[in-house]
């Protein structure tokens, strides 16, 4: 199985001369094999600024699995790869009530080796399953695709989508970084990521433009609402829930001397709970879209005044429809020990005022992990805060974190992964997400390309490995441990 190595010199955006227009596969695979991949080399002992297994990359591609009430299903999609090493968007379920896995279907080849194309799920009001297939930049197109029976994943069908663009439909091919949310009543919204070429301080560049863009039914779009557009751009992660979109994005500083894109700094945070119509800030506030301001109402905290990076995990809604961000800062982008500690923060709107409460520290700043707010008042966390078999280097043993108070304080209830080979990251928390598959991530060598596995959780904390090998069409997954063992 191939590995699908990749690696950027310098971060930034890059054309990928290897590959190009994406193949429609509709073909079933032998089992689930995720993509391994690498960013920026460092020249160090760690030789990676992040790289592993990462199927389930990234934190800003949301949401990846989605449970369905309807069928008792939860749908994921992830990175596989083939025997070329090139990208393969794959789509499969677990059925809740038999606990069985079904045979993967490689929906697409994107022709790339590069994990910021995985794919992002979505299921509309009929049943039909959406695969969007992001694309990293513009150097390659984007593309939707159906399902061509509700509640089956047997076969997509490309869609044809247009966006309105000063008053005239054009075709929607290419999107990055998506995030995408269907609403009963309302149709699909989209926060996502564009480039655009910018003058600043120190000179022209591509910067990235943080966005959204609705649609009824799918193929037709709204024109694109910028959300920020500061200095080089940012990152946003986002969920949806209680009614609203909430976001919330860091910023890439113009710099002299550095690429910008290596360092994000900032919390801020905006919601919406009108379809994307207007935006607030968490006690109430309108604000103006674009945002261009590095000082702007929708500020949660200044960490470029204390020079820390800043790592947007996820955001979750409390039972009062309060948001909380989970995030990780950090002194620098490099991997190892001088960029840490790695702290692991949680900021909570409280209805008043914004709260920062500790949770743990890890050792890179890449170990992404989700956060799960229970109606019984419950947090919990997951992600990989343990040290791996590769210190150091992105992901590493996975563990469960629960708070009782709010997010205020937290205490490790178990560890999920231990004596691993390689590290595991990236662990996703589905839409709706439902006890029996809480959570999704995949293993892989933290410094040199490997294989991947995949993995799934139950709220409980028993974890199982999805197979390598389907023996037909529906198979149980292996038990790769069982409940939760505090250490």
């Amino acid at each position: 199985m191939g590995s699908g190595f990749c690696q950027n010199a310098a971060g930034e955006v890059h054309p990928d001369a290897k590959f190009s227009k994406g193949e429609l596969l509709n073909k079933p695979l032998d089992g689930f094999h995720g993509i391994w991949y690498a960013n920026q080399p460092s020249g160090d002992e760690y030789v990676y600024k992040y790289s592993g297994g990462l199927a389930t990359y990234t934190a800003n591609h949301n949401p990846i699995a989605i449970y369905s009430p309807e069928v008792n299903r939860t749908y994921f999609c992830y990175g596989a790869v083939n025997e070329q090493g090139s990208l393969i968007h794959a789509v499969s379920f677990f059925d809740h009530k038999t606990g069985e896995v079904i045979r993967p279907v490689g929906v697409l080849d994107k022709k790339t080796n590069d994990a910021h194309d995985n794919p992002v799920i979505s299921i509309d009001s009929k049943g039909y399953i959406w695969l969007f297939s992001t694309s990293h930049g513009t150097s390659r197109p984007s593309y939707i695709h159906r399902s061509a029976r509700p509640h089956d994943i047997s076969s997509f069908e490309p869609v044809s989508p247009v966006k309105t663009e000063n008053g005239r439909k054009v075709p929607l091919d290419n999107f990055s970084y998506l995030q995408v949310y269907f609403q009963r009543g309302k149709g699909f919204i989209g926060l996502f990521t564009h480039y655009v070429e910018k003058d600043l301080k120190y000179g022209r560049k591509s910067v990235r433009v943080i966005s959204l863009m609705t649609s009824p039914d799918g193929i037709e779009w709204s024109e694109w609402k910028d959300i920020a557009s500061i200095e080089e751009g940012h990152y946003q992660t986002s969920s949806f829930g209680s009614g609203k979109v909430g976001t919330s994005f860091n910023y890439h500083p113009n710099m002299k001397d550095e690429p910008g894109l290596n360092y994000r700094t900032n919390l801020y945070f905006l919601h919406t709970e009108d379809f994307g119509k207007t935006w607030k800030t968490a006690d109430g506030i309108e604000v103006s879209l674009p945002l261009t301001e590095i000082a702007n109402p929708a500020l949660v905290e200044n960490y470029a005044a204390e020079g820390l990076n800043v790592y947007i995990n996820d955001v979750a809604y409390d039972k009062h429809g309060y948001p909380a961000i989970l995030y990780i800062t950090s002194k620098n982008y490099q991997a190892g020990p001088s960029s840490g500690p790695q702290k692991w923060n949680i900021a909570h709107w409280d209805g008043k005022r914004w709260n920062i409460c500790y949770v743990t520290s890890s050792d890179n700043n890449y170990d992404m992990g989700s956060l799960y707010i229970e109606a019984d008042g419950t947090w919990r966390i997951i992600g990989p805060t343990e040290p791996g078999p590769q210190l150091f280097n992105t992901g590493g043993e996975m563990a469960m974190w629960e708070s009782i108070d709010g997010g205020k304080t937290w205490r490790k209830s178990g560890q999920l992964t231990t004596n691993s080979l390689y590290n595991h990251s990236y662990s996703r928390k589905p839409l709706y997400a439902k006890d029996g598959f809480y959570s999704l991530w995949a293993d892989g060598h933290g410094r040199k390309p490997s294989e991947s596995r995949l993995y799934f959780s139950s709220k409980t904390g028993d974890v199982y490995c999805l197979p390598e090998k389907m023996k037909g069409e529906r198979m149980k997954p292996e038990l790769y441990r069982a409940t939760l063992s505090s250490r």
